[in-house]
């Protein structure tokens, strides 16, 4: 057996695995056709198993340590590995989910004239904004007055880009309207 690292191997087995997959045929659901220049057709995997599995890297060493010094019985990590797959593939759609919603966010908006700060907003929003939206955050993500902000925000709420969330007075937040 070869061991070219003295930390351990999986690097190794971890791009085997991602190479095996990339190889594997009849994956249609999970891969689009890419036709090149010379008419060859190969598959594509939008999904990156060493990244879920870097993700996952606390499940990754404890199942290789149980099943590593155990009777030979690989199922479990079997099973778990199954299992980072399928997130990894679930974390895929996700990022291409998010990607067309932002790509139909701005064709749909493609004729407005936002500032850079409203275009800076949208964009943070459009991908996942964590937390409540206020002219307080809005100001200090983009570096301007709070008056500013709210000119910004009510300029969004004009166009029904943005609505409050019901809150009232001091404690107003804001976010996207409709299906973004």
């Amino acid at each position: 057996m070869i061991h070219p690292f003295d930390d351990g191997n999986g690097r190794i087995a971890r791009a085997i695995c991602d190479l095996v997959l990339s190889r594997a045929g009849n994956s249609e659901s999970l891969a689009s056709e890419d036709k090149s220049d010379s008419g060859n057709t190969s598959k594509l995997r939008p999904y990156s198993l060493s990244a879920q599995i870097a993700i996952e890297k606390k499940q990754y060493y404890d199942i290789l340590e149980k099943d590593g010094f155990g009777d030979g019985d690989i199922t479990e990590w079997t099973l778990w590995f199954a299992s980072c797959v399928e997130h990894a593939i679930q974390s895929a759609a996700g990022i291409v989910k998010s990607a067309v919603n932002k790509a139909r966010f701005w064709n749909l908006h493609s004729d407005a004239d936002f500032n850079e700060r409203q275009r800076k907003m949208l964009n943070k929003l459009i991908d996942g904004f964590e937390g409540k939206l206020n002219t307080s955050k809005w100001a200090k993500i983009c570096h301007c007055s709070q008056d500013t902000a709210l000119k910004d925000i009510k300029s969004l709420i004009s166009l029904g880009i943005m609505e409050e969330t019901g809150e009232g007075g001091r404690s107003t937040n804001y976010r996207l309207s409709g299906d973004f």
